[in-house]
This record gives C-alpha cells, structure tokens and sequence, in this order.
C-alpha cells in the first residue's frame, strides 16, 4: 500500500514538474520584462547606462552569495573555466546592447527583434557544431529575417541605430547558446550563473568610475532592481529547464513579448504600431517552427533505444 501511495505521488510530482516548468518561464520573462523597464527609466532619468550595468550585476553577484552562502567556497568550480568565462563576456555584452536600446526605443520593439536569437543560433549551429540544418529549418530563419526588416522598415526611414543593438545582442545571445552546448555538465547551473555575475559585476567595475553619477533614492532602488530581477529571472530559466525539456518550456518565453507592451504602456505610454505587431509575430513563428524542427531531427526513430 505505501509503495502504491509512494509511486503515485512521484507519479503526480512527474505531471505537476512541466506546469512548473512552464509557470517558471513565464515569470522569468515577467523578470526580464521589469528589468529592462526599469532600465528604460533610469535612462530617462540620465544615469549613464555603464552604471545601470554596473549595479544589474554587482546586485546579482550579491544576490547569489545571499541566498546560497553554503556554496560560495564551491561556486568556481568547473571543468572548464575558460569557456565559463566567455560565456560570462558573451551574457556581458548582450546586456551592454540591450539596455543601450531599450533606454533609446520601446521595451517591446527591442523585445521582439531579440526574440532573432533562435535564428541566429541554427546558422551558428551549423558553423561551429557542425549540424546538419535542412531546407525547411533554413526557411523559417529567412522568414524570420523578414520579420525583423518589418519591425525595423529600413526603407521608410524608420531605422535608427538603437534598432541595430536588439539585433546584436540576439546573435551574442546565441552564440551563448551554443558555447553552452559546447560546455554542457562542466558546471552546476548555479555555477554558471555565478560566473555570470562575476564576470559582468568585474568588468562594469573597472568602467563604472568614469561615468559615475550619485543616484538619487528612487534611482537607486530601481538600479538594485535591476539586478534583482535579471538574476532572479535568470535562476527562474535554469529551474525550469531542469525540470521540462526545452521544446516544451522555450515557447513560452515569448510571453517576454506580451508583458513588455503591457508594462510599456502603463509605464511609458508606449504603443508598438501595426508592423511591430506583424513583424514580431512572424519572428515568434519562425522561431516556434525552429524549434519543433530541432525537436524533430533529435527524436530517436521509433523502436530505438
């Protein structure tokens, strides 16, 4: 009886863990969301975006160190310690791109020209993992390329420079994916994570001095916010794909979208005009469509093991 009781609730644990996954995702992107919201005002309110930066990781480092003190001593670790700190550089500079924009355009543009990354990340799969990409997978990258030229109409007079680094920090971002392809189990996720902060809070560190402006209250509570809720965000993703596998959790992600046109109109009055709408829907699709390939072309063939 009490192993029957025993095997129904790891029975139920195992149904409930992709729905947590899932919920996991969604407040991530919320995170990300308040993030770079919080960014957006601090720009208006003229903190120099190297500082902005400087604070996103010194209170994320701290943040880890808080809350995991048993595993400060082991939080270096790693079978490959180089490549954890290129990663880090990689994540760094994506952050440099993508708050540079959001202080310059709406949260939500810059949010749909980043959701490029899985488009980015299957050329870069091929180049340097040497996977096989098919004609269809290749299809939906250049529909999705035609997306991001919808969002950014360089024909109009549209395009300006901040458009650009959402687009930048898509591809530093897959090739973060792919580095962590590359290195994958060499580290704990916390691990990793805390590389992470260090890297970017020891970098800003050296720069933060030459643009330093002394913030007032309200400024510097959304600087500590800034941190707290990129690192938060960021261990929320981790959970989550510890406990579903990434073609179920990923397209979720896209919630990202959703929130940041909800928070940029309460908070800036922001409204993406049609095109964004159209632009940023066909990116999502094209990247679904990545997505469900990937997940294809690694299935096993049935009556494998």
């Amino acid at each position: 009886m009490r192993e029957t009781t025993a095997v129904t609730r790891a029975g139920a644990s195992a149904a409930k863990a992709p729905l947590r996954a899932i919920a996991l995702i969604c407040f991530a992107a919320f995170s990300f969301v308040v993030m770079n919201t919080m960014v957006r005002y601090l720009g208006r309110t003229g903190t120099p975006v190297p500082e902005i930066i400087w604070a996103r990781y010194i209170s994320h480092l701290l943040l880890i160190m808080a809350f995991f003190p048993r595993r400060i001593t082991t939080l270096l670790v790693s079978k490959r310690k180089v490549m954890q700190v290129f990663r880090s550089v990689l994540v760094l500079l994506a952050t440099v791109c993508m708050f540079f924009a959001v202080r310059e355009m709406p949260v939500a543009d810059a949010v749909a020209l980043s959701f490029s990354a899985p488009l980015f990340a299957v050329g870069l799969s091929v180049l340097i993992l040497r996977e096989r990409v098919g004609p269809r997978r290749w299809g939906a990258v250049a529909v999705g390329f035609i997306g991001m030229l919808i969002i950014i109409r360089p024909g109009e007079g549209t395009l300006q420079w901040a458009a650009l680094l959402p687009i930048v920090m898509a591809f530093l971002y897959a090739t973060y994916q792919i580095v962590t392809r590359m290195i994958r189990g060499a580290a704990d996720p916390l691990n990793a994570l805390f590389y992470t902060a260090l890297v970017g809070a020891a970098v800003s560190s050296l720069v933060v001095p030459f643009f330093w402006r002394t913030p007032d209250l309200i400024d510097a509570l959304m600087l500590v916010g800034t941190g707290f809720f990129g690192g938060i965000g960021h261990y929320a993703v981790i959970l989550a794909y510890e406990r579903a596998e990434v073609s179920v959790v990923a397209p979720f992600a896209y919630t990202e979208l959703i929130w940041a046109t909800i928070l940029g109109f309460m908070v800036f009055g922001d409204i993406p005009d049609l095109w964004t709408y159209v632009g940023a829907g066909i990116i999502v699709v094209s990247g679904l469509y990545v997505l469900y390939r990937e997940r294809r072309f690694a299935r096993p063939p049935a009556g494998r093991l």
